[in-house]
């Protein structure tokens, strides 16, 4: 029987080109395609797929959103994270968020689909490079700056280093304002930073945000 897949970028040509490469083998059938976060929980609730391939770095809520509402209408839900981005701050948040697995976007297409057979089937899969990161991440001790944001936190940081203004924040993570007012304290007292234009250098330098 065919493991169904729901596919989450916010680039469509991204996503054809991965139901193109899904749907060559047997294995696997595309049941729904999301372009970002918010859609992704629906198509969730509504197709309950065998596994989910889901970008990181979308509008809106985000890869990591998406993942931990996933995860909280379906504890048992099989994500694996697609991604450009390779640094351990997105793969550490992305994990803890509850997904399965972690591979690049410069994976060979063989890799991937062993990555999405292995999620779909409950096992962990993360690339062998980014989990020896973590590792020696965890080896050193040297933690990422970041690792001092809770998951809420992290998700405010992001839209923040994006530009988007307290109230845009509110509404994309349905939160009330002053809520999101006093993460943004917490967060600049976290991390030392006094304005938004410190707050953007250190997202970049932290690789959540691209030059």
């Amino acid at each position: 029987m065919k493991k169904t897949i729901l596919l989450v970028d916010d680039h469509e040509l991204v996503r054809a080109g991965f139901r193109r490469l899904l749907e060559d083998e047997e294995q696997f059938i595309v049941v729904a395609e999301a372009g970002s976060g918010e859609q992704a929980v629906q198509d969730y609730v509504k197709y309950k797929p065998d596994a989910v391939v889901m970008d990181i770095s979308m509008p809106g809520i985000g890869g990591i959103g998406a993942i931990e509402r996933i995860i909280a209408r379906d504890p048992n839900a099989r994500i694996l994270v697609l991604s450009v981005h390779e640094d351990t701050v997105f793969t550490t948040r992305a994990l803890q968020a509850g997904a399965k697995g972690f591979i690049p976007k410069r994976s060979a297409p063989e890799e991937m689909i062993k990555a999405i057979a292995q999620v779909a089937q409950g096992k962990m899969s993360i690339d062998p490079e980014i989990a020896q990161q973590i590792a020696m991440q965890k080896l050193t001790g040297s933690d990422n700056v970041l690792d001092v944001l809770s998951q809420r936190e992290f998700e405010v940081f992001r839209l923040l280093a994006e530009g988007k203004s307290v109230n845009d924040i509110a509404g994309i993570l349905s939160l009330s304002p002053k809520t999101v007012g006093t993460h943004h304290t917490n967060i600049k007292q976290k991390l030392e930073v006094s304005n938004s234009a410190e707050l953007a250098r250190l997202a970049i330098r932290s690789g959540v945000l691209e030059a």
